[in-house]
């Protein structure tokens, strides 16, 4: 779906952040048929805060920077950001929920952000959020979203209830956003390997997420999906996360075991992996760089993770401080986005996309 042209004109004097969240002000009562534990609430935290609440206990406290538009936009103002894509906190996708509460819950974050766009649609784009623990039900509201609300696309999680999104059942729903001209934000959730983790449960956020994302983002070579959607507009959060250090290893397993040389890998993980976008969220100059290199400029997309802890507190500046040329930092600050939120159709990968 193209964007106005007032999004357009302000997008050429500024930055373009993919990778922003946002939590709702509060949430409706449960009105479901279960006891509601995981339906999560809001309760007041002191000044400009509410903790989200969940099964009783406070799962994240945020900020008003979370919901309140003009507070976003004076911090953008100050970062150089010219345009936000909104995405909810990813803990809120709700696969976990039973169906009819997911969607509901769903349908709740869809017309939130969505009014959150209309309010200023020169500062933010919007993705939505799908039950995609169904994935019948996920396409239905992917089509809500997209030609109901008129949000650019969705977010959804690296796996669903422990299954990579890269698995054949899937499928459809990939074609569904490939068909309807949807982009697609890769965010992990309740990643693997925590058990392995020692020290502070932070580190969940610090190691897991990352081996979470690259594991995702391999499923989706590994598993056909990119190879059976050529057009699927698709980002992956945190740089991929690991898949850029696991890629020359499975590109040379491919290029030597004959089982793995499937239909499902061509023309190659190398070139597969090319066609998906990465934000540049991985707070160091030196491996913004090396993702360049991966993945193509081309493909590099803005992020900040705001307004969480973990956000790049620079986002443009970092760009500006990365040594990459002139040319790749202006595409890596708008122009791609531009391409990952607008471009009808299929996009053509085989260009000169090197540093």
């Amino acid at each position: 779906m193209k964007l106005p042209a007032a999004r357009l004109r302000c997008a050429a004097c500024g930055g373009i952040d993919i990778h922003t969240h946002v939590v709702p002000a509060d949430f409706p009562a449960y009105a479901g048929a279960t006891d509601g534990s995981l339906w999560p609430r809001m309760e007041p935290a002191g000044p400009c805060h509410r903790r989200v609440m969940i099964q009783g206990r406070v799962f994240r406290t945020v900020s008003h920077q979370s919901w309140d538009r003009t507070i976003r936009e004076a911090d953008m103002q100050r970062l150089g950001v010219a345009h936000q894509v909104l995405s909810p906190m990813p803990e809120l996708l709700s696969y976990w929920l039973p169906l009819d509460d997911a969607a509901a819950m769903c349908r709740h974050l869809n017309e939130f952000i969505a009014g959150l766009v209309a309010s200023a649609p020169a500062s933010f784009s919007g993705l939505g959020v799908v039950p995609l623990q169904d994935v019948d039900a996920a396409i239905r509201e992917l089509e809500h979203v997209v030609s109901g609300l008129g949000l650019s696309g969705v977010e959804i999680g690296t796996n669903v209830n422990g299954r990579p999104i890269g698995h054949p059942e899937f499928l459809a729903f990939f074609k569904a956003a490939e068909a309807l001209g949807a982009a697609v934000f890769v965010h992990a959730l309740k990643p693997t390997g925590t058990e392995r983790l020692v020290g502070p449960a932070a580190l969940e956020h610090a190691l897991a997420y990352p081996t979470d994302v690259g594991l995702a983002a391999a499923s989706m070579i590994t598993g056909g999906t990119l190879a059976g959607c050529p057009g699927l507009r698709i980002a992956f959060s945190h740089g991929a996360g690991t898949l850029a250090q696991m890629l020359p290893r499975l590109q040379h397993a491919w290029s030597v075991l004959p089982e793995l040389q499937t239909p499902a890998c061509a023309p190659s993980p190398r070139e597969l992996a090319r066609r998906m976008f990465v934000d540049e969220l991985v707070y160091d100059d030196v491996a913004i760089r090396f993702l360049a290199e991966v993945f193509g400029v081309s493909q590099i997309l803005l992020g900040s993770d705001y307004p969480f802890a973990i956000q790049d507190p620079d986002p443009v500046g970092r760009m500006a401080a990365s040594g990459l040329p002139e040319a790749a930092r202006q595409a890596i600050l708008r122009g791609n986005a531009l391409r990952w939120l607008d471009r009808d159709g299929p996009i053509d990968h085989d260009e000169d996309a090197s540093p």
